[in-house]
């Protein structure tokens, strides 16, 4: 485990956590490396607030009943005294201690999720739009999209670039992830890998009006061959194309079901960018079309 040398941290963790059904509290139970990772970020942040809020919870306890006026109470009584260096250095040390500890691991871990999650596998992208309320996926690699679920293979690093077309909303996977705004006019990056095949829910995380409620989709993963199998059917099995036109409509306030395309405008996504106001900024992950051909030697410069 990467923080093996913490394994009594996550020993304390865990039991403090074990009451805990993880098949309900999903963000609890990750199913890829990144999810993983923030989760022991998380188990990290108990442990070390529980470090600080027990003992404190204890001296509370122990100081009512020590010394509280009662009868035949032997506590020092002393009226005078206002300082103790030793009190001083205590409260003041573990903090500072903690706070550099949960630091530390808090910027290594932001900094890690910010590159793909494995280093040998060529990833795959996959631009992501908001809308009211409901999401646009395309696939500048396999020139399909889909709204409402995502299919993507599994031990795969999925690129995730995303934008608003409707107010500012939150992309979200749980179990696979911590989740990215996704803004009008700026294209956001997000890493994320499924580590086996299964089903993972989806949502926004941002309010956005009457119909976020239902603003849900579905992340499908699956083996790479299946993958490939899927990019192709939907591309000849007689699944309409998205136009301009039909992304007009589509991009209007309403809730709908799963959608499937087989081809979409050229540089769609890099257009709804570009409308609100995506000409003005500087965007660190493009909008995806040269990550998805991007060659293996490239992709492993650091």
């Amino acid at each position: 485990m990467r923080y093996s040398r913490f394994s009594i941290l996550y020993l304390l963790g865990t039991v403090l956590l074990a009451g805990c059904d993880r098949s309900r509290y999903i963000v609890l139970d990750p199913k890829g490396p990144v999810g993983q990772q923030e989760l022991d970020l998380i188990m990290i942040s108990v442990i070390l607030c529980a470090v600080i809020i027990i003992p404190v919870l204890i001296i509370f306890v122990y100081l009512l009943t020590r010394y509280r006026d009662k009868p035949g109470n032997q506590a020092p009584y002393q009226p005078e005294w206002d300082d103790s260096k030793l009190l001083e250095i205590v409260w003041w040390g573990i903090p500072i201690i903690i706070v550099a500890i949960l630091g530390v691991y808090t910027a290594k871990t932001t900094i890690n999720l910010t590159k793909p999650p494995v280093k040998d596998v060529k990833p795959v992208v996959v631009q992501v739009t908001s809308l009211d309320w409901k999401w646009l996926f395309t696939y500048p690699g396999q020139r399909v999209a889909t709204v409402n679920y995502a299919v993507i293979p599994a031990g795969v690093p999925i690129q995730f670039v995303l934008t608003a077309d409707a107010p500012m909303n939150s992309f979200w996977v749980p179990q696979l992830g911590g989740q990215e705004y996704s803004m009008p006019g700026m294209s956001m990056g997000l890493w994320l890998q499924a580590d086996k095949p299964g089903n993972y829910f989806g949502s926004g995380a941002n309010f956005t009006g009457k119909g976020f409620a239902h603003m849900q989709f579905k992340v499908k993963a699956v083996n790479q061959a299946d993958f490939n199998k899927w990019a192709v059917k939907l591309k000849k099995g007689g699944s309409p194309a998205l136009t301009k036109a039909g992304y007009a409509e589509l991009s209007k306030p309403n809730n709908i079901g799963e959608l499937s395309f087989s081809s979409y405008p050229k540089n769609l996504f890099e257009g709804i960018v570009n409308k609100n106001g995506g000409t003005y900024h500087h965007h660190m992950h493009g909008y995806g079309e040269d990550m998805s051909k991007m060659s293996m030697p490239a992709m492993n410069t650091k």
